[in-house]
Order: structure tokens, then sequence, then C-alpha cells
């Protein structure tokens, strides 16, 4: 699919007509989302510019992701996407030149859809394809900042619920397992969005001073300041995703501490369990023995008197026990 989109000196505004050639040469952006191969041809036959494909954009490399060829910037990164099971990155892709600005992906994002609506009403429209691939990168700086302070919200609340758990936990240790399980999920997906966050941060800490330097001849003068204002940005989106991950660790060690101390304390019932029943055991196991010559089996009091060694032998290792302050 094409959408292109032309600037009349007060709107951008989106053209009707992107079936040929002619009707593409005007647009000052040209957005492509799963474009067919007539489509590429088409905007590559109206521009002069090469459309990198999935594969291209979807390179790791820097110098695959960064390149700068017939005085026109071939630029991708992976974004950051709402998906039915959570977080996602898709590759995008910026083809910028001093005329126009080409974007190309293969999954749908709102950002593109959000950032659209809003320029459409500006009383100052972008008036260069260098002007709307900024207004795009400040834009994915300002989705990742707001990932990042829903991740801070939901480690917050994770943080109360592991804390709070040993001081007011009611329900007993079926209830304590169930909402360990379930921590151990929740950090597992946030650190999950991290780490996607993290692959766009990289991205954008790369392209902002890698055009800022390559396009320095024909970048617009004004776009220069707002590029360094966007790498402090990226800067202090990177040291805040830093602190959450710091956060994210933390509170991972202290998950699997009280999962530790809940193994742990299964493990002491069991040793105390053992080591109480050793003497009753050993006592019942004498006077069961067959042989006529034991006293106590002529005794009124004998089977009183077995019983009584027997409760007594398992009240004083718990005693000791408890002495000691083991339990």
């Amino acid at each position: 699919m094409i959408k292109a989109f032309a600037c009349d000196g007060v709107h951008l505004h989106r053209l009707a007509d992107t079936g040929s050639a002619d009707a593409l040469r005007h647009a000052v952006w040209i957005d492509l989302l799963n474009a067919a191969q007539e489509e590429i041809d088409r905007v590559q036959q109206a521009t002069g510019l090469t459309v990198p494909s999935e594969a291209d954009v979807s390179e790791i490399e820097t110098s695959s992701r960064l390149a700068s060829r017939d005085g026109a910037l071939y630029l991708s990164m992976p974004l950051v996407r709402y998906a039915e099971h959570g977080l996602r990155s898709v590759s995008a892709g910026f083809v910028v030149s001093p005329d126009r600005l080409i974007t190309v992906r293969f999954a749908e994002h709102r950002l593109f859809d959000t950032y659209e609506e809003q320029v459409s009403s500006r009383s100052a429209p972008p008036s260069s394809g260098a002007h709307i691939f900024v207004d795009l990168m400040e834009a994915i700086v300002d989705r990742q900042a707001d990932v990042l302070e829903q991740v801070r919200a939901d480690l917050d609340s994770i943080s109360h619920a592991i804390f709070a758990m040993g001081v007011n936990q009611e329900g007993g240790r079926k209830a304590e397992d169930a909402i360990l399980r379930h921590t151990l999920g929740q950090i597992g997906r946030i650190g999950d969005q991290i780490s996607h966050v993290r692959d766009t941060q990289v991205g954008a800490a790369r392209i902002a001073p890698y055009v800022e330097t390559t396009a320095a001849d024909w970048l617009p003068k004004d776009l220069i300041p707002r590029l360094a204002t966007l790498r402090q940005d990226i800067a202090s989106v990177s040291d805040f995703d830093t602190y959450l991950n710091d956060k994210l660790q933390f509170l991972l060690d202290a998950t699997l501490g009280f999962i530790n101390i809940a193994q742990n304390n299964v493990m002491k019932v069991m040793a105390i369990a053992s080591v109480v029943g050793i003497p009753p055991v050993l006592i019942a196991g004498v006077y069961g023995m067959n042989f006529k010559n034991i006293p106590e089996y002529d005794w009124a009091w004998g089977y009183a008197w077995g019983w009584g060694l027997i409760i007594l032998t398992t009240l004083i290792p718990l005693a000791v026990f408890r002495w000691r302050k083991w339990i």
C-alpha cells in the first residue's frame, strides 16, 4: 500500500492519486506499507531512489543500517509495537533525500498513523522530507519514553506485591507459591519489553549523529538544534532504561530469594519431622522385639510407660529446636 503526502505551504495533505509515477513526483513523503513490487517500481521511477527490501531493513550491522548513496540517506531501525501477546519489534526503513522522505514498513504501526493525523492539522507544516523524518524520530523517542514509564509503573506494582507478601500474606503457602509464579511471569514479560525498547534505542542513537554529520551539506539549518536535542533525549531515555533494567534484576533476585526461602522452609519441616520421628520409632522398635525377658512386658503400667517414652522423646527434640530458635 502507498500513502503519499504533499505540502501546499499551508498543510500537509494526502495525495488521492498514487497510481502513476507522475502523481508521486510531487510527494514530499511516501509511506510504503507491505508494498507490492509494482508499487515499489512506481516509487523508484518517480523518485529515482532505491526502495530497500525487508531483508535490507532487517540487517543488524551498522554499515547496513546506515548508508549514503547518490546524495540520499538509507537508514533502518527496529520499532516497538503492541501485538496480541505484548510488545514486538518490527523493522522500518527510511530513505531521506533533500527533496523527500520514503518510509518502508512491513507491519502496521500506530505511530505513523498518529503522526499523519497530527501533522495534517498543523498551522506550520513540515517543509521537507528531512523535517518529517526528524518529526518521526522525535515521535519514536517519545514512544520509547511512554513505554518505559508504563514499565516503571508495572515494576512498582511488582515491587509492592513482592515485599508486602512477607508482611501481610494470607492464604498460606499455596497462595504464596501462586503469587511468586505469577511474579516470575510478569518479570519475564517486562524484561522482554525492555529488550525491545533497547533495540530501538540503539538504532535511534546511531541514526541521529549519522544524519547530522553525513547530511550536513543539505540538511536544513533549523534541524541541527533539534537533532542535538534528540540526541540528548535518546541519552536520557537510555539512562532511564538502564535504571529500569537494574530494578528489574533486583526484583528478579528478590523473587528468586523468596522462592529459595519457601523451599528452605519445606526442607526444614522435612528435616525436623525426620529427626523428631527417630526416637519414637526406636522405642517402638525396641518394645516390638519378641523377647520374653523384657521386664516392662510384665508391668501393670507397661503400655502407658511405652507411650510416655514415645511422647517424651518426641517433645524433647522439638523443645531443643525451639530453644535454639530453629523453628
